[in-house]
């Protein structure tokens, strides 16, 4: 049993292992007959780091000799019930986790039963409703995220057409499930080819679906600095979604509003303005090609099951980025994230095109050219809220406060747009050179406003960089593939230029040896080299490296978690049945 959880929270534990073991019984009896077959599927997850003090780039000193992060999981599937549950140590965890993540003990456990399109979960599940602009619980091992919802759900497309959605409980954060805060919502989506001849016979879909989340938290004295009084907090915050998405053929639009109400915290300052957020996505795709654009403006969505606990586990939401996710090392360096107080406007394009084969600019092979296109800009906030003021606990002295807390906060005109907060365009061309040899190349071009992101420790408010990227793949036969790159970022600003190669060989599907460096050529010297080795047989997964790493962030779907350097002998073990 984990020992960082109280004993209510234990007792509840022990209730549903208990529900938990007929529920098995019953699964196991239904795959008596060949029907109700039971399906039993898991998988063991361990990341382990032997980690030594590297004062040239940070690193260390550490408390423990190895750290790790530990996962296995076993789920059971019938044709009547689903259950499954997952345990989890990680007393000692990797670096850059916050200090809540250390603990160990059963962190998911339910039981599902499925009727005639209708299924009832009892236990941890995940959920989203549209974009997650409301509600969005997911689990993100790589940033440290399983904010999922321990209680009751009910999911009902009984009805040809409707998807239903009812769920409510508390929500995880680490090894915690507040017993204060409590959430609830609804989800109805209607499909309207399902009902409409015309639609079908014309290639064409169209949704429409609506959102409804209730958060209720317990009584919470909150004195502000500076001031003598206390806040009257809301025990209910109520938010809604409204959307519609229409397809036809190779076209698809997809339009989405957010409202919250009144929920004050540390995000937005403790003002009691409303939050909202709305999104237009359009695409084009055929055979090709391909186009997509975004627009999004959001204020005030910081949706949070307790209000006064930071960290990147306590959103009961989520708001996408809308910036290219890199996969290369040095595109990656500074990467944006989505900010959810005060707001931004963010728009994004994609345009892809197949020069087909046989043609000038196709060549024998073909040609792929790809161009991407974020930027995003912080809102226009009316008046300075900033202001000092005497400090009551030190007389003499003053402090910094927000005057807006406890107020509306200031106004914000929908399309006016502040500075800058993130800028980025890319270029990518993917090339076959001959049967045997593939080549791609990236030029970007990217903007970062470190006034706004606050991650990199520099003095410098804004960020250029020019970033070059040629990677070739050369694949003798089918069995033995070489792998390179080779990377360059310009910049006058922070640590100033960075060089980047890897190699990487690959015996398929069992084998792959890796060796990279990133060089700070630009200001430091430090060279931050990678030795690692990856085996695969059948369901398992063994993952060797011994390196450096750069202290940074690691980010997906505008969610970043700091990852601090480290220097040391890295084992990851991954098997699945």
């Amino acid at each position: 049993m984990n020992r960082n959880i109280d004993s209510k929270t234990a007792a509840g534990r022990n209730l549903m292992k208990w529900a938990f073991v007929p529920a098995l019984a019953f699964a196991f009896a239904s795959g008596a007959s060949a029907e109700n077959k039971v399906a039993v599927h898991g998988s063991v997850q361990a990341d382990i780091v032997f980690p030594e003090t590297d004062s040239e780039i940070g690193a260390g000193p550490y408390d423990h000799k190895i750290l790790f992060n530990t996962y296995a999981d076993v789920n059971l599937a019938s044709r009547y019930v689903d259950a499954g549950l997952r345990a989890e140590f990680m007393k000692w965890p990797l670096p850059g986790y916050e200090n809540d993540f250390s603990g160990w003990g059963l962190s998911n456990i339910y039981v599902k039963g499925k009727y005639k399109g209708f299924d009832l979960t009892a236990g941890d599940f995940y959920e989203q409703f549209g974009s997650g602009f409301i509600l969005r619980t997911y689990e993100e091992r790589a940033l440290g995220i399983d904010n999922s919802i321990r209680g009751g759900r009910l999911n009902v497309n009984a009805i040809n057409g409707v998807r239903l959605t009812a769920l409510g409980g508390v929500q995880r954060r680490y090894w915690d499930w507040s017993k204060h805060s409590q959430v609830y919502g609804a989800n109805a989506e209607l499909y309207l080819e399902q009902w409409m001849p015309s639609l079908r016979n014309h290639n064409a879909t169209w949704m429409i679906g609506g959102s409804y989340v209730l958060k209720h938290e317990d009584d919470e004295d909150i004195m502000l600095p500076g001031v003598l009084y206390v806040l009257n907090l809301p025990k209910f915050v109520n938010a809604f979604d409204v959307r519609s998405s229409f397809n036809k053929g190779p076209w698809s639009v997809l339009a989405e509003y957010a409202w919250k109400g009144q929920d004050p915290s540390f995000d937005n300052n403790y003002t009691y303005r409303h939050g909202s957020a709305v999104m237009l996505s359009g695409s084009y795709s055929k055979k090709g090609m391909s186009v997509l654009m975004q627009a999004k403006r959001s204020e005030n969505m910081a949706f949070r099951s307790r209000r006064s606990v930071q960290g990147i586990s306590a959103f009961i939401n989520n708001m996408p980025a809308f910036a290219y996710q890199h996969t290369y090392a040095l595109p990656a360096l500074y990467p944006y994230a989505s900010q959810y107080a005060p707001g931004e406007w963010a728009f994004q394009g994609s345009f892809s095109y197949n020069f087909k084969r046989k043609t000038p600019l196709g060549g024998r092979y073909g040609t792929k050219v790809t161009v991407n296109a974020s930027y995003i800009s912080s809102l226009v906030h009316n008046g300075n809220p900033l202001a000092y003021v005497p400090d009551p606990n030190n007389p003499g002295q003053d402090v910094v406060i927000n005057t807006n807390m406890g107020t509306n906060g200031s106004s914000s005109p929908f399309f006016k747009m502040g500075p800058s907060n993130y800028f980025d365009v890319n270029v990518q061309i993917e090339k076959r050179l001959s049967a045997p040899l593939q080549v791609s190349f990236m030029y970007m071009n990217q903007f970062f406003n470190n006034q706004v992101m606050k991650i990199v420790e520099t003095d410098e408010k804004y960020i250029h960089t020019n970033i070059l990227v040629a990677d070739v793949k050369y694949k003798f036969n089918r069995k033995f593939t070489l792998r390179g790159e080779l990377q360059y970022l310009f910049s006058n600003q922070d640590q100033k230029d960075w060089a980047y190669g890897l190699l990487e060989f690959s015996y398929n599907p069992y084998l792959m040896v890796t060796v990279s460096d990133m060089w700070n050529c630009g200001e430091t010297g430090t060279h931050y080299y990678m030795f690692g080795v990856t085996g695969s047989y059948r369901s398992n997964r063994l993952m060797l490296s011994y390196g450096r790493t750069r202290q940074g962030f690691n980010c997906s779907g505008g969610v970043c978690r700091e990852v601090p350097a480290m220097h040391g002998f890295q084992v990851s073990y991954t098997y699945n049945f």
